[in-house]
């Protein structure tokens, strides 16, 4: 793939989408044939982006299958409810392949980058995502008038997540899911959660060989 990052060819294409569907079969998730093809157009767009937008460090599309399609779809049992706020979403993670997978939920992918946002809202209109509602607003101020059914973040700091009163964006019952490389040492004593509402659980990525973890807050 090296040779063919930026414009991958026929051939790349296709190991791709292999990867995609063995990476699937490995987290015992079932890609339809459409979920499969628009995870596919996503990745596109996203190496098309990237080469003006900088909107990833990640290069190689076929190293994208894994550090950001399985990355994002290993959560994908833990959601909860119909209502899903992506705080910090970047370019549409992990909060865009879960939307292609449950297309049943609402999803509000949240962003204070207006380049990543514009990235986005082009995803949802070239995928026809009518269950995703891309925002431009910072984590500090953002207050909506609907609380959420699980909120879920890849990329902010679990200490950031933490000091925002859970009480005005995460209805009970609910889930916070917070994605983490490494396993944590241990959980913040001024959360405002019981020491019983935190779980870490060890998530498998197919293609990964770095560790990934789940920390899983319960508002019950």
């Amino acid at each position: 793939m090296k040779n063919s990052v930026n414009h991958p060819g026929e051939s790349d294409w296709q190991l791709i989408k292999d990867r995609l569907s063995q990476g699937g079969e490995a987290l015992g998730l079932a890609l339809a044939a459409d979920q499969h093809k628009r995870l596919i157009r996503f990745l596109d767009l996203l190496v098309r982006w990237n080469q003006a937008y900088n909107l990833t460090a990640v290069r190689d599309p076929l190293e994208m299958v894994a550090r950001h399609l399985l990355d994002s779809l290993s959560v994908h049992p833990f959601l909860f409810g119909d209502q899903i706020l992506d705080i910090g979403t970047g370019a549409g993670l992990p909060g865009l392949p879960l939307a292609i997978l449950s297309p049943e939920r609402h999803f509000r992918l949240l962003d204070g980058n207006g380049k990543k946002i514009r990235f986005v809202r082009q995803a949802v209109l070239d995928l026809g995502l009518g269950n995703v509602e891309p925002v431009q607003a910072r984590i500090e101020t953002y207050r909506p008038a609907t609380k959420f059914s699980t909120i879920v973040s890849r990329a902010v700091a679990a200490a950031d997540i933490l000091s925002i009163p859970h009480a005005e964006l995460l209805a009970p019952p609910g889930r916070l899911l917070l994605m983490k490389g490494r396993e944590p040492d241990g959980m913040p004593d001024d959360s405002g959660f019981p020491s019983s509402a935190f779980s870490v659980h060890r998530l498998h990525v197919p293609f990964l060989d770095e560790p990934r973890h789940l920390i899983e807050i319960r508002s019950d």
